[in-house]
């Protein structure tokens, strides 16, 4: 219940929390840590239940092998942690309290002289100044890198997670055939971000990762640009790209709107896109590593485009769990690519993207969400796949 004696707004039960921190335990006891110190929005979220705006400031999850997880968390959270959280203890921190004082003090609370303490190495959501305090404050503790750890637990979807992600799916086609509906001759990008955004937030939609991503064929290739007040003309191109999330989970998909006419060769085009995304999809088994499925995609693309001049560095990437900046789950970028040696596993899920960009024979972007199963992957998401031209 909240404090004010209405439901709680979890999407989880209980158990669903409690079964995440026995594998993070498992995992934790295997690389010989005693504490882990979990930090990213996204790992803290999907071990406690918090989701706030207050990720901008160090806040993390002390983990140890028994016990409650303890939140480090500035003071003024304390009724969102109290609503929201599951199974966890809250350790404040004041405004007049430097967070690179607060961690130290409440590890000592909860560790040992010659505990080795874990501690994520390569995130942006932990700052310096707080590794290089923890190190000064406890010299008796032993620190070794935990990267990676709560991100291999999460990456792989429970039934309930997956559900989620299906509901983004829904709704991300939704948001996507609003944005459609709306890309006009005379139309601006911005008018057309605002359709999908309010088609996405009435739809049940959270605030995404990203923003919808909108921007016509003078920035295609600026690709994490989005809207400007530019007004679409005849002959233009319009590459869309947005999500809804659920629960913080997300199911993206990318589309390309051709303004009054399609340009030549965009029948091609879209065979080609269209034969790249189907193989990633029957690539996407359990079992199979993510530079096997970019291996597959990129002979196709070969084979389609008659050479091997085109390249690009990944065919898409682990998404689900994100908050800002973005939809992939914090600081790394799990992509199929070349070299990456991650076995895929059932329950995965991926954006994947098979795109021609300032390539013959014309621009065509296509992308869809995959959830990885025995069979190739599932796609999730759903709008037209086929080239689409506004002709107003």
């Amino acid at each position: 219940m909240t404090q004010d004696g209405q439901p709680s707004p979890r999407r989880f039960t209980r158990e669903e929390y409690e079964r995440r921190l026995a594998l993070v335990r498992a995992a934790m006891s295997e690389r010989g840590f005693d504490v882990l110190l979990v930090a990213g929005a996204e790992n803290v979220h999907y071990l406690s239940g918090l989701d706030a705006q207050s990720f901008f400031v160090p806040t993390a999850l002390l983990v140890t092998a028994t016990g409650s997880p303890v939140l480090v968390a500035r003071a003024m959270e304390g009724p969102t942690v109290a609503d929201q959280t599951v199974g966890c203890d809250f350790a404040p921190y004041s405004d007049q309290e430097e967070p690179a004082a607060a961690l130290p003090r409440v590890l000592r609370t909860v560790s040992g002289r010659h505990d080795r303490v874990g501690v994520p190495r390569d995130l942006m959501a932990l700052p310096p100044t707080v590794w290089d305090a923890l190190r000064a404050a406890l010299p008796d503790r032993e620190f070794g890198d935990g990267a990676g750890i709560v991100e291999a637990v999460r990456s792989i979807r429970s039934a309930a997670e997956v559900s989620c992600i299906r509901a983004a799916a829904a709704t991300s086609t939704a948001g996507m055939r609003a944005a459609i509906a709306a890309a006009a001759v005379g139309a601006s990008e911005r008018e057309v971000a605002a359709e999908a955004y309010r088609a996405l937030i009435l739809a049940g939609s959270e605030y995404p990762g990203f923003v919808p991503l909108v921007r016509s064929r003078q920035r295609l290739m600026h690709e994490h640009a989005t809207w400007t007040d530019r007004r679409l003309a005849k002959e233009d191109a319009l590459f869309l790209e947005l999500s809804r999330c659920v629960a913080r989970y997300h199911a993206p998909l990318s589309r390309m709107v051709y303004l009054g006419s399609a340009p030549s060769g965009h029948e091609r085009a879209a065979q080609i896109a269209q034969a790249g995304l189907e193989v990633i999809r029957a690539a996407l088994t359990a079992g199979a590593t993510a530079s096997e499925v970019y291996q597959a995609w990129q002979q196709t693309m070969n084979e389609e485009l008659g050479h091997r001049r085109y390249r690009r560095h990944h065919c898409g990437y682990l998404v689900g769990l994100g908050f800002p900046p973005s939809w992939v789950g914090g600081s790394r970028v799990v992509g199929l690519r070349p070299g990456n040696d991650l076995v895929l596993r059932e329950g995965m899920t991926f954006h994947a993207f098979s795109w021609l960009l300032a390539q013959p024979p014309t621009d065509f972007v296509l992308s869809d969400t995959m959830l990885v199963t025995p069979d190739g992957g599932e796609i999730l998401t759903n709008a037209p796949r086929d080239p689409i031209v506004m002709a107003n």
